[in-house]
C-alpha cells in the first residue's frame, strides 16, 4: 500500500515536504500581514497571496518563492513613489496602493500555470516553464515600474499609438523615464533569478526582451481596446500582459535551442 500510494517515491516525498513547509510559512506570514498596521494587501488579497505562496514554494521551492516575494515587495514599494503628487493628480493606485485578490492573480496567474506545469514535464521542457515563470514576473515588474515611475517623474508622456503628448496616467501612455526604469527592473529581477539558479545567463536576455515586447503590446491594448470595452478591465489587461511575457520568453528560448 505504501508503494502504491507513491509515498516512497523520492519525487513525491520532496514535493510533499515542500508543500508542508509552504503551508506553515505562509500561514505565519498571513497572520503577520493581517495584524500589521501597514497594509500592502487587502484581507482577501492577503489570503490569496498566501495561497499563491503555498503553490509557488510547493512547486519551485525557495528560489521560485524568492522571485515572487521580490516582485511583490518591489512592486508594492513603487506604488508609493511620488504618491502625494500622484494622488493630487488623481492618477494614484486605488485603495492607497493596497492590492486585492484581482491584483494578485492578474499578476501571478500566468506564473502559477508555469509553476504547476513544471511538475509534469521532463527536464528540458521544465526549464522552459521555469523561464516562463520568471519572465511573467519580469514583465509585470517592468510594467509596474514603468507606470509608477512614469507617473511620478515622466517629463513628457506619449500615447504609444501616435506618439502625441498626453497627460501622465493616460492609458497606453509611455515615457522615456518610465521605459528605462521598467527595463532596468526586469534586468534586476532576471539577474537575481540567474544568480539563484532558476534560469541560465541567456535566460536573462529572453526575460528582458519578453518583458519589453509584452509591455509594449499592453500599452497598445490600453490605448486602443481598453477604453472601448468595459469588460477589458485593468486586471484582465495585466493578465494578458503577463501571459504574453511568459509565452514570448518560452518561444524565444525554444527557437534558439531548436536552431543551435
Amino acid at each position: 500500500m505504501f508503494d502504491t500510494l507513491g509515498w516512497s517515491n523520492p519525487w513525491a516525498i520532496e514535493h510533499s515536504s515542500r508543500f508542508a513547509i509552504a503551508l506553515v510559512l505562509n500561514t505565519l506570514l498571513l497572520i503577520v500581514a493581517l495584524i500589521s498596521p501597514k497594509k500592502l494587501l487587502t484581507p482577501i488579497g492577503n489570503l490569496n497571496g498566501a495561497i499563491l505562496g503555498i503553490l509557488v514554494w510547493g512547486t519551485l521551492g525557495w528560489r521560485g518563492y524568492l522571485i515572487v516575494m521580490l516582485f511583490f515587495l518591489l512592486g508594492s514599494g513603487l506604488t508609493f513613489v511620488g504618491i502625494e503628487q500622484k494622488e493630487a493628480e488623481g492618477i494614484a493606485e486605488e485603495r492607497s496602493g493596497m492590492r486585492g485578490a484581482g491584483n494578485v492573480w492578474s499578476s501571478a496567474l500566468a506564473a502559477s500555470i508555469c509553476a504547476i506545469a513544471t511538475l509534469f514535464c521532463p527536464a528540458p521542457i521544465k526549464g522552459l516553464f521555469v523561464l516562463g515563470y520568471v519572465a511573467s514576473f519580469c514583465t509585470k515588474l517592468a510594467d509596474t515600474t514603468a507606470s509608477e515611475v512614469g507617473k511620478a517623474y515622466g517629463k513628457t508622456t506619449y500615447l504609444i499609438t501616435n506618439l502625441k503628448s498626453v497627460p501622465r496616467g493616460t492609458e497606453g501612455a509611455v515615457s522615456l523615464e518610465g521605459t528605462i526604469a521598467g527595463t532596468l527592473a526586469s534586468i534586476v529581477l532576471a539577474t537575481i533569478a540567474w544568480v539563484i539558479g532558476l534560469i541560465s545567463p541567456i535566460g536573462i536576455l529572453w526575460c528582458v526582451v519578453a518583458a519589453f515586447i509584452a509591455t509594449t503590446i499592453e500599452s497598445i491594448i490600453g490605448a486602443t481596446l481598453e477604453p472601448r470595452f468595459a469588460w477589458l478591465t485593468n486586471d484582465l489587461v495585466n493578465l494578458i500582459n503577463t501571459i504574453i511575457g511568459a509565452i514570448a520568453a518560452i518561444v524565444l528560448a525554444w527557437f534558439t535551442q531548436s536552431h543551435s
